[in-house]
């Protein structure tokens, strides 16, 4: 065997070795590939599905506003993230739960257009009663919970009589809870006495069921 038969037996094994480098090398670099390329596509998924959320909270936004938009014009009524914001006042004396008559012409006005609202997106009302932290003392009613439960209940029950259908809304009570100031006066303590109205998503069980 001569010198070049020699050499090339000697840097054989150096290729092979750098080939079997590079091909792993390759193998890693596409992975990584794949890797990066995968997270890419699950970040732009994520983007657009929060996108089309958000489109679709701008539109339900829209759309409400554009059905109370008279009342809203008036001052009677706010809407605060969906939520249809009636003040206690409007709507009772203090410590009561007899509605008034202002309140029972606002809660009339306000049945068409919710009404509609919601048969159009199959959705259900919730009235939310609330109150705030001063403790009851006499009267028919134990404490604040259930002084919030009768109001959110004759709430209810008017839009009823008014012509809201019984299977499109229901009442919650949230007592002194979630007040919207704290209450260290009075003027906060009449915001925190307060209705709202909020629609609401049906769950799976309760939609109509299709017939095929």
């Amino acid at each position: 065997m001569d010198d070049s038969d020699a050499d090339m037996e000697h840097t054989a094994p150096v290729w092979a070795v750098f080939g079997d480098l590079m091909s792993g090398l390759l193998g890693a670099f596409v992975l990584i590939l794949v890797g990066v390329v995968a997270v890419q596509m699950e970040l732009t998924s994520h983007l657009q599905d929060e996108v089309k959320k958000r489109h679709v909270e701008e539109q339900r936004r829209m759309s409400l506003e554009n059905a109370l938009a008279i009342p809203l014009a008036s001052g009677r009524i706010t809407l605060n993230n969906g939520r249809i914001g009636i003040s206690g006042q409007v709507l009772f004396a203090l410590n009561s739960n007899q509605l008034q008559p202002e309140g029972r012409q606002l809660l009339n006005s306000l049945v068409p257009p919710l009404r509609a609202y919601l048969t159009t997106r199959d959705e259900l009302l919730m009235v939310s009663g609330f109150t705030d932290n001063k403790s009851i003392r006499g009267g028919p009613f134990a404490d604040n919970w259930e002084l919030s439960a009768q109001r959110a209940l004759t709430v209810t029950r008017t839009l009823i009589d008014e012509g809201m259908p019984s299977s499109m809304v229901f009442a919650a009570a949230f007592g002194a809870e979630q007040p919207v100031s704290p209450n260290t006066d009075d003027a906060a303590r009449a915001q925190n006495r307060r209705v709202e109205m909020a629609p609401v998503p049906k769950t799976s069980n309760e939609k109509t069921p299709s017939h095929e």
